[in-house]
C-alpha cells in the first residue's frame, strides 16, 4: 500500500526532490502530491532576470505541468497550505479543502524582506502603484509590464538577486539605481575590495550605485514619484524593486506548533520535532544554520531522498560548506567558506589586478584553505573549490593554488557544475553518447540546471567536440 506523500511548497527544493526520490523509485512507493502557492510549474528562480528582460516562464521553467502528471504526482497548483493537522494528519488550505497525508515535506522556501518604508502602502494596504518585490514570475512580469523605457527605477538591495533586476531594468533602457545599505555591493559573498570591483563592473553598465544609505521613504501620493533616503536625499523614480534580502517561510510551521527559531528547526534526518513532518530548504534551520543557495539544498535533497524511501537508512545531513559561483552584471564572482579571517593565526592572501578587473583572496588555517573570494577570475573557482571541499594541505607557496601547474594537473577533471558536482569527464562522456546541445546535455547529466553560470563552459564543450562544418572553397 503506497503512502501519502505531500510536499508543500512548489520551488527549486521542491523540484529537486521529487527527481532524487523517482531516481530512488519513489513512485511505487508513495502516492505524491505538490502542493504550490503559483500557478507555474518549478522554475529555476534564480533565473528571474530573464522574465524581467522579456522571456517567458516556460524559459526558466524546469518542471512544466506536464511533468507531474506522466510521473503520477498529482499537483495543486495556486493552493496554499496553512496549517497542518499533526494529530489527525491532514494539512488544510487556504480555501478550506482538507487533504490527507502519511508524510509531509515543507519546503516553503522563503519570502522577500521588505524593510520599514514610510508611505509605502496606499489606503487599502497594499503597496502603492509602482512599488515591486522581485521574487516571483508574477512579480517579473508585473514590473516588466509597468516599466517603459527612458523612465527612472530605484533596485532596492545590492545583493546578487538586485543587481540582477538592475541590469535587465537597465537593458530595457530605463535609468536605474541600485541603494544598497551595507557599504559594498554583495556584502554577504564578498568583502569591501571585491564589492568595490563589482560596483565599478555594474557602473560600467550604466548604473547608479549608492551604497551605504538606506531607502525609507516613497515619496507620491498615489503612486511611486521618488524615493526618500535616510540621509536626507530624494531620488526621483517612477518605479521602485524590492530586492532586500529574504527570510524563511515559517508561518505554516508556526500555524501547525511545529518548532521554529530563524527557520524551521529540523536534525540530521531533516526531521522536525513533529513526527511524520520533514522540512528543507530554505525554510529550514539546521545547526542554527538556514542555507540560501543552491547547493546545500540539492545535498539536503539527497539525504531526504535516502531517508524517505529506505535507499540508505543510514543518509545523515550534518551541513554543508558552503560555496557559491555567479555571474553578476557580466562578471564572474565565487565565494566559499569565510569572507574575512576570524583567528589571529588564519592566514591571508589578497592578490588584486586592478586595470583587469580580478581579485582573489584565500583564507588559509593550519594550511587548510577554509575561505576563498573570487571577482573577475572564474577558471580559478573549480580548483580552489577542490581544495576547500577535501581539506587537503596546501602547497607552501599559496600563489601556487592559483598559477602552479601541479595545481593545473590536480585539477585534470575540473568540476563543471558547481550546483550538482558535475566534472568535465562525465559532461565529455554525456556529448559522446549523443548529447550534443544544452537541453539534452543538461537534461542527461543536470548540468547547468541549477544557477545557470556553467552554461558557456557546457557550450564551449560541446562546440570543441562538434566543431561547425566549413565548406571547402
Amino acid at each position: 500500500m503506497k503512502k501519502r506523500l505531500a510536499i508543500i511548497g512548489n520551488g527549486m527544493a521542491c523540484g529537486r526532490l521529487l527527481d532524487e526520490l523517482f531516481r530512488r523509485n519513489a513512485g511505487g512507493a508513495f502516492e505524491i502530491s505538490v502542493y504550490g502557492g503559483e500557478s507555474h510549474g518549478c522554475y529555476n528562480r534564480i533565473l528571474l532576470g530573464r522574465i524581467l528582460s522579456g522571456g517567458s516562464a516556460a524559459e526558466i521553467t524546469t518542471k512544466p505541468r506536464e511533468w507531474y502528471a506522466e510521473r503520477g504526482v498529482t499537483f495543486h497548483s495556486g493552493t496554499l497550505v496553512t496549517k497542518l493537522d499533526t494529530a489527525e494528519r491532514k494539512l488544510l488550505t487556504a480555501d478550506g479543502r482538507e487533504f490527507p497525508y502519511e508524510i509531509a515535506v515543507l519546503a516553503t522556501g522563503s519570502a522577500p524582506f521588505i524593510p520599514p518604508m514610510e508611505n509605502l502602502k496606499d489606503e487599502a494596504g497594499c503597496p502603492k502603484e509602482g512599488a515591486f518585490v522581485f521574487r516571483t514570475v508574477d512579480d517579473c512580469e508585473r514590473i516588466r509590464k509597468y516599466a517603459t523605457p527612458a523612465s527612472s527605477a530605484v533596485v532596492m538591495g545590492g545583493g546578487l538577486l538586485g543587481l540582477e533586476a538592475a541590469k535587465a531594468l537597465s537593458d530595457l533602457g530605463l535609468h536605474v539605481t541600485v541603494v544598497h545599505m551595507p557599504e559594498w555591493l554583495m556584502n554577504v559573498q564578498v568583502d569591501r575590495l571585491g564589492g568595490e570591483l563589482v560596483r565599478k563592473a555594474v557602473e560600467k553598465l550604466g548604473i547608479f550605485v549608492r551604497t551605504g544609505v538606506a531607502a525609507n521613504r516613497i515619496i507620491g501620493r498615489t503612486k511611486v514619484q521618488g524615493i526618500g533616503l535616510k540621509n536626507g536625499d530624494t531620488l526621483p523614480a517612477d518605479l521602485l524593486v524590492i530586492a532586500a534580502g529574504i527570510r524563511p517561510q515559517t508561518e505554516l510551521a508556526t500555524a501547525s506548533n511545529i518548532p521554529v527559531k530563524r527557520g524551521i528547526v529540523v536534525n540530521d534526518l531533516l526531521a522536525t520535532a513533529v513526527a511524520g513532518v520533514f522540512a528543507l530548504g530554505e525554510c529550514a534551520e539546521h545547526k542554527g544554520i538556514v542555507y540560501g543557495i543552491v547547493p546545500p539544498i540539492w545535498e539536503q535533497c539527497e539525504v531526504l531522498a535516502d531517508v524517505l524511501t529506505g535507499a540508505n537508512p543510514l543518509a545523515r545531513y550534518t551541513g554543508s560548506k558552503v560555496y557559491a559561483k555567479l555571474k553578476v552584471a557580466g562578471i564572474d564572482v565565487a565565494s566559499m567558506g569565510l569572507v574575512e579571517p576570524q583567528l589571529d593565526t588564519d592566514e591571508v592572501l589578497q592578490v588584486m589586478e586592478d586595470r583587469r578587473g580580478i581579485y582573489r583572496k584565500l583564507i588559509v588555517r593550519d594550511g587548510k584553505l577554509i575561505g576563498a573570494t573570487l571577482v573577475g577570475d572564474g577558471e580559478s573557482a573549480p580548483t580552489l573549490a577542490r581544495w576547500f571541499d577535501r581539506g587537503d594541505t596546501l602547497p607552501i607557496n599559496r600563489l601556487d593554488l592559483l598559477c602552479s601547474g601541479d595545481v593545473s594537473a590536480a585539477a585534470a577533471d575540473p568540476e563543471i557544475c558547481n550546483c550538482h558536482h558535475v566534472c568535465e569527464s562525465t559532461i565529455k562522456a554525456a556529448i559522446r553518447d549523443g548529447c550534443v546541445s544544452l537541453p539534452t546535455l543538461s537534461a542527461a547529466t543536470q548540468a547547468g540546471t541549477g544557477c545557470g553560470s556553467c552554461k558557456g563552459q557546457l557550450a564551449n564543450l560541446i562546440m570543441k567536440a562538434n566543431p561547425p562544418k566549413t565548406l571547402a572553397l
